[in-house]
């Protein structure tokens, strides 16, 4: 006999449907993908990287160029921070305070001008969202040096801090701190 049952907006089938439910709740049991308990779903990260949303970050205090804060930074299994939102620019400021030494410190961040002059770029080479614009006033400028002798590596690469958190474009070959990002794990039990 089958008898139905209505119990808000479930249905209850009968028996021969409550047999295919669980041969069906057997077969997603057994997929990796699907199983229940297997996954801790809070993202975390490694010691020393600090977790915010669904990213870790790791703020270096050692000074180093562009490219070798970017190799420091791919190494540790990340890049140099691309700023996505209002709210990561906000939660990286604070957490660049926290660590200057002084209101001149600075951190590099994944934003280049390198390629092409004025096409900023990010890391994983997506270009700059002109609605999260987070330049100090004048930058960027691409500085000619004090005597305006067109230095030739020119202002390409960009960093953050100096107090405000603004952005500025500077020589990439100027040694600073840095700040990687990657995404946080979900680990497996």
């Amino acid at each position: 006999r089958n008898e139905e049952f209505k119990l808000g907006s479930f249905e209850i089938m009968g028996p021969q449907d409550f047999v295919h439910l669980q041969s069906t709740v057997r077969v997603l049991d057994q997929d990796e993908g699907v199983q229940v308990g297997r996954y801790d779903t809070c993202p975390k990260c490694e010691e020393d990287w600090e977790l915010h949303g669904e990213k870790c970050y790791y703020f270096s205090t050692r000074e180093s160029t562009w490219n070798q804060s970017r190799d420091d930074c791919r190494h540790g299994g990340g890049d140099l921070v691309k700023i996505d939102s209002r709210e990561e620019q906000v939660e990286n400021t604070l957490r660049v305070r926290e660590k200057m030494n002084d209101d001149y410190d600075t951190f590099w961040i994944g934003l280049t001008d390198s390629q092409e002059e004025d096409k900023w770029l990010w890391v994983d080479d997506s270009p700059l969202n002109t609605s999260f614009l987070f330049w100090n006033d004048t930058q960027p400028d691409n500085w000619p040096g004090i005597n305006g002798e067109n230095l030739p590596e020119g202002d390409d690469c960009v960093v953050m801090g100096k107090k405000s958190g603004c952005w500025f474009d500077v020589s990439c070959k100027i040694p600073y701190k840095s700040i990687c990002e990657k995404s946080a794990e979900t680990r497996r039990v």
